[in-house]
């Protein structure tokens, strides 16, 4: 543990990149996975159809493939981004895709004579989602939300590939000078354990209050 100790602060700081990289990508992916949710209920069929397509490609697609593509491909585009946030963009967009598969079930989980029911009485799909779907749905997706989060956290390990200086990055870093890989790695592997603890803990008390509050 000797080596952990003397490069705590490099660690730490990249711990918090790790930790920077998945809040902003859990944020942008829940939102931009419940707007593909909504797509695909949507009564148009260009929606539905676009975001059945976005799914299916970010969820055939490897994670690295995508990660290496828009760090070399996209400033020959001449979108030139910080290595961070071009990670975080393709995290982003990743994740979105299982967001809204998980949205999707829990709406399954609504029976359609309830939506019909909300189009009968002249509410508008915002509105049945709002008032109907939504508030039922949410219970069901709770805990399966909490596992892609688990994911994007496992995720922002592939940062490391191109460059970014985050937890995996640093503790490789570490290594290579201090030759410890067992206290090292071992370290970094009960760090990331901890973070997918705090996630499922979350999942599950959120779990709960929606539950009584139902």
């Amino acid at each position: 543990m000797t080596a952990v100790i003397e490069n705590l602060d490099p660690l730490l700081r990249a711990l918090g990149t790790t930790v920077l990289i998945l809040v902003i990508s859990a944020v942008g992916s829940l939102v931009l996975g419940v707007l593909v949710t909504v797509a695909r209920v949507s009564p148009i069929p260009v929606l539905r159809g676009a975001a059945f397509a976005y799914v299916q490609v970010f969820v055939n697609v490897p994670l690295l493939a995508l990660l290496l593509l828009a760090v070399f491909a996209l400033p020959d585009a001449g979108l030139l981004m910080p290595l961070t946030t071009t990670v975080i963009v393709v995290l982003t967009v990743y994740e979105a895709a299982y967001v809204a598969e998980a949205v999707r079930s829990g709406i399954n989980t609504v029976a359609a004579g309830q939506v019909e029911a909300a189009r009968a009485l002249g509410l508008r799909l915002s509105q049945t989602l709002r008032h109907v779907v939504v508030p039922q749905a949410v219970r069901a997706v709770v805990q399966p939300l909490g596992n892609v989060m688990i994911a994007l956290l496992m995720n922002t390990a592939l940062a490391a590939t191109v460059g970014v200086v985050e937890l995996t990055s640093a503790v490789n870093k570490v290594n290579l000078v201090a030759a410890q890989p067992i206290p090292i790695f071992t370290a970094a592997g009960l760090t990331y354990m901890a973070l997918a603890l705090a996630i499922g803990l979350a999942a599950g008390r959120i779990e709960k209050k929606v539950a009584i509050h139902r």
